[in-house]
C-alpha cells in the first residue's frame, strides 16, 4: 500500500469513506484516553484529539479527492483550449473510473482539437492551388497573354473540377456528420456494382485497368446502394491514383458467412506500417505526395461504420509495392446505427471502427494542480481565502516544531511565568517574521500591543487574568494579520487562527513532501536517532553507576516519567500546531473584508424612527425611575419596592449592562436601514440616535454608581471589578458610536473598538485587579471592622504583598495561609528556576518570607477563614 495514496486498493468510495470515519474516531479515542490517563486538562487534550483526529484523516483522504480537484483544475484550463490536460488515475474505485474517464476524454478532445487545426490548414492549401491557378489563368486571360482555346478552358475546367470534388466531399462528411444521411437498405448485386466503377473509373483517361472478381458471381447483400457506390468509387480512385500509368487495380470481393469481404489492390508504392492508419483520417493523403483531398478513405471509413462494418489499411511489407485496402461488411447490415453513430454530431477522429477508448494515461502529462504553488482549492474558498504563496515552507515548519518543542521542554511542572511569556512571544516574532502585511501600520500596532498582553504570564499570578490576556491578544493579532475593518469582517479573523490549522494541511503536506526529497535528510535523521540511541542508553548506565554522574544527569535531563513523557508528547502538538497555524495565518490572511452584511434597502422612515423612539421612550423612563430613587430615600424604595438600597442598586446591574450592549446593536440596525438623502432625514436620524445614546451613558454611570454602591456594602470582587470595566468600555463603545454620528462616518468605529477593548485590557492587568481588590476590601474592613477573609485567601499572589501589608498581626498570615507561602517558596514547583520566574509571585514571596529567610510555619487559622470574619 502506499503512503501517499494509503486507500487506493479499496475499490469503493463507499468503503473508503468508513474507514476514514473508523480510523479517525480511533485515533481520536486513543489520544483523549492517553490524555486523561495522564491527568492533562481539557484545554490541551482536546485540541491534540481534534488534530490528531484530522491527521488521520489527511492521511487516509490523500488520493481520495484529488483527482477531483485535479479534473476541475484541468476542466477550466481545457474551457480556454488546452487539451493537454490529465489527471492522475492510481486508485481503483468510482473516483479513479470517472479519472480514467477524464484522461480518455481529454485525449479525444485533443485528437479532435488537431484534426480541426489540420483541417483549416489542409482545405486552406487545397483550396488555395487550385485557386491560385484559376487566378493566374483569369488574369492571363484578362491580360490577353493567353487566347481562350480549348485547352486553355480545359485546364480552367480541370481546377474547376478539383474545387467542386473538394467541396462536395466535405459536404458528403458533413451529411454523415450530422446523423441527416440515412441507410436506405436495397438488394445490391455486388459484381454489378464493382464493374459499374470499374468502366466509370477506365473514363478518367489514366491508363490504369481495374479487374473485377466476384466470388459468387451471384453475390447479393443488403445494403444503401449510394453509399455503398460511393465508397467502392472512393477505394477504385484512390487506388488508380496511386497507381502508375501501366499498372493494374485488383477488385476482389468474396462472401465470408454472414458477411463480405471487399479488397483493392493497387501496383503503386504501397503504405508503410506507420501511415497505415494515418491514411483514413480525414485530410490523410499519406507522404507519397500523390494528391488528393485527403477525405475519400475519410468517407469509406464511415460508409462502413454506418453499415456496421469495418475499414482496414493492410500495411505493405518493406521493400514490395502495392497497397491494399480491405473493407468487411454485413450481408444484412443493421437496421440502427451504431451508438456511438447515433449521439454524436461530430466524426472521430482516430480509429477506424468503433473500438474501446483509448488507455488512459496513470500519471498526468502536466503537473497535477497541487504539485503546484498554489495547490488546488475550491473558487469560493479561493475568493476569501486565496494562497499565493502556496511554496513549501520548511523554515516555518522547523520554527514552529521548536516552539512546541520549548514549551514541552519546560513547561511541564512549572506554574505561569517568564517561560510562558517566552513561548508565546516566540510565537508572535514567528508570525511577524512571515506575515505578508508585517509593515503595514496597523498590523504593527496591533502586533505590539499583543505582545505587551502576551507579557502578563511573566507579571501576574491571577490566571483569570492570564487567559483574558491571552484571549484578546489572540483577537488582537488575528486582527492585525488580516487588517480587517469592518465587525464581522473581526469576528472572521478571530475565527481565522484556528481554522488556519485546517487550510493550512495541505502546505504542511507539500513541505513534508519537499523534505522528504531532500538526499541529505534522511541520513541526518538516522544520524540523529543513533546518537539519541546511544546517549539514552550509555546515559542511562552511566547515570545509574556513578551519583556524581546522576546528579549531572538529573539536572540536565527532564524528567521523563510516563504521565510527564505523554504531558510534553501533547504540549509539543499543541503548542507547535497552534505556532504553525498563526505562521499560515500570517502567511495567508484570509480576505475577511469580503465578508461583509449585504446593504440593506432603505426603509420608510417610520418603519426605523417609531421602534428606535419606543427604545428612547423606555430610557427616559427607565432614568425617571432611578432618579426618584436616588432623590427619594431609602423609605420610598421601601414603601414602593419593600428592597433596601443596596438590594436595589444589586437588582438591576446585569440587565443594564445588557441594555448598554443592545443600545450598540439598535443604533447599529437604525444605521442600516434609515434614509440619508435629505436633510430632515439626516437630523432625525441623528437627533433620535443622538438622544439613545446620551441616555445609554446615563445607564452606564447609573449601573456604575450602583456597582460602586453594592461594592460598598458587599465588599469588592476581581469579578466586579471586571464588569465594571466592561460596562465603562460599552460606555465608550457608545461614545464612538456618537462621534460616527456625527461625522457620518463609521468605517474607523470597529478598529477603535478594538484598540480601546484591547487598552482596556492593558489598564486591567496593570491595575493588579487581585491586588486593587484586597486593598479595597481591607479599606472596607478598617471602617467597618468586617472582612470576607475567605474570599482574600484564594485571590492569587499578586494580593498576598497587600494582604500581608494591610492585615494586622497572624491575620494576613492566616490570609495567606501555609499552603501559599510552600507554593511561592517553591516547594510546589519542581522547578523554581528563571524560567518559572514571575512577577507577582516574587514579590509574594519577598513580602511573606523576605528575600534571604525561609518560611515558618503559619499560626492556627482555624477560626479566621469565614466569608464575614469581624475584627
Amino acid at each position: 500500500m502506499s503512503t501517499d495514496r494509503p486507500l487506493d486498493p479499496v475499490t469503493s468510495i463507499r468503503v473508503k469513506l468508513g474507514v476514514l470515519v473508523a480510523a479517525s474516531v480511533l485515533a481520536a479515542v486513543v489520544v483523549a484516553s492517553v490524555g486523561d490517563g495522564a491527568g492533562l486538562a481539557g484545554w490541551v487534550t482536546v485540541p491534540v484529539t481534534i488534530g490528531a483526529a484530522l491527521g488521520v484523516t489527511q492521511w487516509l483522504a490523500r488520493g481520495m479527492t484529488s483527482p477531483l480537484r485535479e479534473m476541475t483544475a484541468a476542466a477550466r484550463r481545457m474551457a480556454g483550449g488546452d487539451y493537454g490536460q490529465r489527471v492522475t488515475a492510481t486508485s481503483s474505485d468510482e473516483v479513479g473510473v470517472l479519472a480514467r474517464a477524464f484522461n480518455a476524454m481529454s485525449a479525444d478532445l485533443a485528437g479532435a482539437d488537431l484534426e480541426r487545426r489540420r483541417l483549416v490548414a489542409t482545405v486552406s492549401h487545397e483550396l488555395r492551388t487550385p485557386l491560385t491557378a484559376q487566378r493566374a489563368l483569369l488574369e492571363n486571360l484578362a491580360d490577353g497573354v493567353v487566347t481562350p482555346d480549348p485547352d486553355t478552358l480545359r485546364g480552367a475546367l480541370s481546377q474547376a473540377e478539383r474545387l467542386s470534388a473538394l467541396v462536395e466531399d466535405l459536404l458528403d462528411l458533413s451529411r454523415v456528420d450530422a446523423g441527416v444521411a440515412p441507410l436506405v437498405l436495397a438488394p445490391v448485386r455486388v459484381e454489378d456494382l464493382l464493374q459499374r466503377t470499374a468502366r466509370e473509373a477506365s473514363l478518367a483517361g489514366r491508363g490504369v485497368r481495374v479487374d473485377v472478381d466476384v466470388l459468387p458471381r451471384d453475390l447479393t447483400v443488403e445494403a444503401d446502394a449510394a453509399r455503398l457506390a460511393q465508397l467502392v468509387a472512393n477505394l477504385v480512385d484512390n487506388a488508380v491514383r496511386h497507381s502508375p500509368p501501366v499498372g493494374v487495380v485488383r477488385v476482389d470481393a468474396a462472401a465470408d458467412g454472414d458477411r463480405w469481404v471487399l479488397e483493392v489492390r493497387d501496383d503503386g508504392p504501397g503504405i508503410p506500417a506507420e501511415e497505415a492508419e494515418r491514411v483514413l483520417e480525414r485530410f490523410g493523403t499519406g507522404g507519397d505526395g500523390a494528391g488528393g483531398t485527403g477525405l475519400g478513405l475519410a468517407i469509406v471509413r464511415w460508409v462502413c461504420e454506418l453499415h456496421g462494418g469495418r475499414v482496414e489499411v493492410v500495411p505493405t511489407a518493406p521493400g514490395a509495392t502495392g497497397a491494399l485496402v480491405r473493407v468487411t461488411l454485413p450481408t444484412v447490415p443493421r437496421a440502427q446505427r451504431p451508438g456511438h453513430l447515433q449521439e454524436e454530431t461530430s466524426m472521430p477522429t482516430t480509429s477506424e471502427t468503433p473500438t474501446p477508448a483509448r488507455p488512459a494515461p496513470t500519471t498526468p502529462s502536466t503537473p497535477p494542480a497541487d504539485a503546484s504553488g498554489g495547490g488546488p482549492s475550491d473558487p469560493v474558498v479561493d475568493r476569501f481565502w486565496p494562497e499565493p504563496d502556496g511554496r513549501p515552507r520548511p523554515g516555518v515548519l522547523a520554527a514552529a516544531a521548536g516552539i512546541g518543542a520549548l514549551a514541552a521542554l519546560t513547561w511541564v511542572d512549572r506554574g505561569i511565568g517568564l517561560v510562558t511569556t517566552l513561548v508565546m512571544l516566540a510565537t508572535g516574532a514567528l508570525m511577524w517574521r512571515v506575515a505578508r502585511h508585517g509593515r503595514d501600520r496597523w498590523t504593527v500596532t496591533c502586533g505590539v500591543l499583543a505582545g505587551l498582553l502576551a507579557t502578563t504570564a511573566a507579571v501576574r499570578d491571577a490566571g483569570g487574568v492570564v487567559t483574558l490576556s491571552v484571549l484578546v491578544g489572540v483577537v488582537l493579532a488575528a486582527v492585525g494579520l488580516t487588517r480587517a475593518h469592518g465587525l464581522l469582517a473581526m469576528v472572521a479573523s478571530g475565527a481565522a487562527w484556528p481554522l488556519s490549522a485546517l487550510r493550512g494541511l495541505p502546505l504542511v503536506g507539500r513541505t513534508a513532501a519537499a523534505a522528504s526529497r531532500v538526499p541529505t535528510l534522511v541520513p541526518v535523521l538516522r544520524t540523529a536517532a543513533l546518537a539519541l540511541v546511544a546517549l539514552v542508553v550509555f546515559g542511562g548506565l552511566f547515570a545509574t553507576g556513578d551519583a556524581v554522574f546522576g546528579a549531572w544527569a538529573q539536572a540536565v535531563v527532564p524528567d521523563l516519567r510516563w504521565d510527564t513523557i505523554v504531558a510534553r508528547t501533547f504540549l509539543f502538538v499543541l503548542v507547535g500546531g497552534v505556532a504553525l497555524s498563526g505562521a499560515y495565518l500570517a502567511l495567508n490572511p484570509p480576505r475577511v473584508d469580503r465578508l461583509v452584511v449585504p446593504p440593506a434597502r432603505p426603509r420608510a422612515t417610520y418603519e426605523w424612527a417609531v421602534p428606535v423612539g419606543v427604545v428612547v421612550a423606555l430610557f427616559a423612563a427607565f432614568l425617571v425611575a432611578q432618579a426618584s430613587a436616588l432623590f427619594g430615600g431609602e423609605s420610598y424604595l421601601r414603601a414602593t419596592t419593600g428592597l433596601t438600597y443596596a438590594e436595589y442598586v444589586h437588582q438591576g446591574f446585569g440587565q443594564m449592562t445588557v441594555a448598554t450592549g443592545l443600545t450598540v446593536l439598535v443604533m447599529s440596525a437604525a444605521l442600516r436601514v434609515a434614509r440619508r438623502s435629505t436633510g430632515r432625514d439626516l437630523l432625525l436620524l441623528r437627533v433620535q440616535l443622538g438622544m439613545l445614546g446620551l441616555f445609554a451613558l446615563a445607564v452606564v454611570g447609573s449601573a456604575l454608581h450602583r456597582m460602586a454602591l453594592y461594592q460598598d456594602a458587599y465588599g469588592f470582587t476581581v469579578l466586579r471589578l471586571w464588569v465594571d470595566g466592561v460596562e465603562l468600555w460599552l460606555g465608550l463603545v457608545v461614545l464612538l458610536m456618537l462621534a460616527g454620528l456625527v461625522r457620518m462616518s463609521w468605517s474607523w468605529v470597529p478598529r477603535a473598538v478594538v484598540l480601546s477593548g484591547a487598552l482596556f485590557t492593558v489598564g486591567f492587568v496593570g491595575m493588579n485587579p487581585d491586588a486593587w481588590v484586597a486593598g479595597h476590601n481591607i479599606d472596607r474592613y478598617e471602617a467597618t471592622g468586617r472582612l470576607d477573609t475567605f474570599y482574600l485567601s484564594g485571590l492569587s499572589a499578586d494580593a498576598t504583598p497587600t494582604i500581608l501589608e494591610r492585615l494586622p498581626g497572624d491575620l494576613g498570615t492566616c490570609v495567606v495561609d501555609a499552603r501559599r507561602l510552600s507554593t511561592l517558596w517553591g516547594e510546589g514547583d519542581t522547578h523554581g528556576d528563571w524560567l518559572s520566574w514571575n512577577l507577582g509571585r516574587a514579590r509574594a514571596m519577598d513580602a511573606a518570607v523576605g528575600p534571604d529567610a525561609e518560611p515558618g510555619l503559619a499560626p492556627d487559622c482555624s477560626d479566621v477563614l469565614t466569608d464575614d470574619y469581624r475584627g
